[in-house]
């Protein structure tokens, strides 16, 4: 992208060349050459604003296109982590039947708290079940839950550590690859768009059968 001249540049050129055009040496050039002068500098404003305003327009077209993309894959997240709607209350997560049941009330405890939208509570939740149950086998789930209920909490950093955390400690997770993309769009959020463009590309290479790499390979082009 070619750079951007704000006004107040454009200005100060100008006066610059104003200033340079009143000194004693200036005052030696024939009137011709204060014209020529005074043309090119016109010329050259004409050029800095026509590629000021080209800039501005790629700049908003590309804005645009990365707040589609960005609401296109929020709505992907909500698909994916289960995010309750109020006539759905009895979706999002559900500890097994198999479960051990005090592990079990612990997580669905939080589990309530999500399906309910209380996203910041159940945050806590999910975070009190990882810390008192590291080897349970409900703990991918538990860090998935805890990464989505921190996204919907605007807590996109806390997010993109909690899945990282998952993929890192359980990379054969089933829920591995949909970590990753809510990662991704956590990171989109945080304007990391170096760290996005990594975490979809994890999707492609290490999940490219999963419906994740889909999105993946559609969204990677744009950032």
């Amino acid at each position: 992208m070619r750079t951007v001249h704000s006004p107040l540049c454009v200005r100060a050129g100008m006066l610059a060349l104003v200033l340079s055009l009143l000194s004693p040496a200036a005052q030696a050039f024939s009137d011709d050459e204060a014209r020529r002068a005074i043309i090119e500098l016109r010329a050259q404003i004409k050029q800095m604003n026509e590629q000021s305003q080209q800039a501005r327009i790629q700049l908003s077209s590309q804005m645009d296109q990365l707040h589609q993309e960005i609401a296109s894959l929020r709505g992907r997240i909500e698909e994916i982590s289960g995010r309750p709607a109020p006539a759905q209350q009895a979706s999002g997560p559900r500890a097994p039947a198999t479960a051990d049941p005090q592990q079990r009330a612990v997580y669905e405890a939080a589990a309530d708290l999500y399906r309910n939208g209380r996203y910041a509570e159940a945050a806590s939740g999910f975070a009190s079940f990882v810390g008192s149950y590291p080897d349970s086998p409900m703990v991918g789930d538990a860090l998935f839950y805890l990464g989505s209920s921190q996204y919907a909490s605007k807590r996109f950093a806390d997010s993109v550590k909690s899945m990282t955390t998952l993929v890192q400690q359980h990379p054969n997770d089933p829920r591995a690859p949909d970590a990753l993309l809510v990662a991704a769009i956590s990171q989109i959020e945080l304007n990391d768009m170096k760290g996005a463009r990594a975490s979809l590309q994890r999707i492609l290479d290490d999940y490219p059968g999963s419906s994740a790499a889909e999105t993946a390979r559609n969204r990677i082009k744009l950032l």
